[in-house]
């Protein structure tokens, strides 16, 4: 398809600096294809209403780190040069492959500081790749490596939140899903960020379960696709990783009858990459299934996810799930209605186009 298909106008006033407070007051579009009322108004609390007993509810439990970092090149010779740096996947104990500004005054052997407040981070960039990503070699190793950049670093906010306002010490909890517990993402899966541990309560109660897998989010997940057509476009690889526990607990759900509900992109395509034999298997390495229009889900029956970027692969991603017809009447209804975009804005519930998958 074309891309310019899943284009569309916001008014930059919609995209949200800031989370809904609580965080399950924000806004909840309800979208079922097919059905009457087919749009219909809520908030992410009237979940567990929404939700049927025997309802396997799926979030991804990755960590958002302070992927962001700030620092000055030294160079023998050389003039010293403010580098910008964002961390996008983890290569050793000691090595992060990190998209650098300003990449083309930066070479192998350079030495950069990074600092915030008293606290510094001395790397070598050990190696430079064509697109210009760089290694970063960090002075020192695993946990110590994790604790230096907790104290360095800065969370990795969105291009059209941070342009807009600094990061600040709020961002370290509003960034950060209640849920999240293992390291690795660059960027936050944002559906996760509107639960509260009383609404995971409320929707247990309501005779649903929680399961988790694990999608380190990379920086490409929010970006404009840049080709004319779908066909052209590579995804970007992430790494996932699905338990046999929450596998089977899953294939156990569907057989009794019950909906998959995938909290978010990330756990919507990693879930489906499992599902590639029809039944869920345990999953351990990188994804880069790429779902548009005409894929056919295997395992998913419900996303809850936020409004995306115009000719965005999430954007897309909606679209195949419940048909790019309902996708453009769902966003324009959104648009009108006032709700927030993006990364702390509002969501949908997404019912899957044809009924269970």
């Amino acid at each position: 398809m074309r891309v310019d298909a899943f284009d569309f106008e916001l008014n930059p006033e919609l995209i949200a600096l800031r989370p809904a407070e609580p965080r399950a007051a924000a806004r909840l579009l309800l979208v079922r294809p097919g059905e009457s009322p087919e749009l219909e108004d809520a908030r992410v609390g009237a979940l567990p209403r929404v939700l049927r007993p025997g309802d396997a509810v799926v979030v991804n439990d990755t960590k958002v780190i302070p992927a962001r970092l700030d620092g000055t090149r030294s160079r023998v010779n050389g003039a010293r040069v403010s580098v910008e740096a964002t961390l996008v996947k983890r290569v050793s104990e000691a090595v992060w492959t990190a998209l650098a500004r300003p990449g083309k005054r930066l070479a192998v052997g350079d030495r950069i500081v990074f600092a915030r407040g008293a606290a510094q981070l001395v790397a070598d960039i050990v190696h430079k790749g064509e697109a210009g990503e760089i290694d970063l070699a960090f002075a020192c190793a695993g946990p110590a490596l994790d604790a230096a950049l907790d104290q360095v670093g800065h969370m990795p906010l969105p291009p059209y939140i941070a342009a807009r306002r600094p990061e600040d010490a709020q961002d370290r909890t509003d960034y950060q899903p209640v849920f999240a517990r293992i390291d690795g993402s660059v960027a936050a899966p944002t559906a996760s960020l509107h639960f509260t541990p009383a609404l995971m309560d409320e929707i247990r109660a309501a005779g649903a379960s929680f399961h988790t897998v694990t999608l380190h989010v990379g920086p490409g997940t929010f970006l404009p696709v840049k080709v004319e057509d779908t066909s052209g476009h590579r995804m970007h690889a992430e790494w996932g990783e699905v338990s046999a526990e929450t596998a089977a607990a899953l294939n156990a759900a569907r057989a009794r009858g019950g909906r998959i509900l995938a909290v978010g992109s990330t756990a919507t395509r990693l879930v489906e990459a499992a599902a590639a034999g029809g039944t869920i298997s345990p999953f351990r390495g990188e994804t880069d299934i790429f779902i548009t229009p005409g894929y056919a889900f295997r395992a998913v029956d419900l996303m809850m996810t936020n409004f995306h970027l115009p000719r965005s692969t999430l954007v897309m991603l909606v679209a195949a799930f419940v048909g790019h017809d309902v996708q453009k009447r769902a966003y324009a209804h959104a648009i009108a209605a006032g709700y927030r975009f993006y990364s702390y804005g509002d969501a949908c519930l997404l019912h899957r186009a044809g009924g269970a998958a």
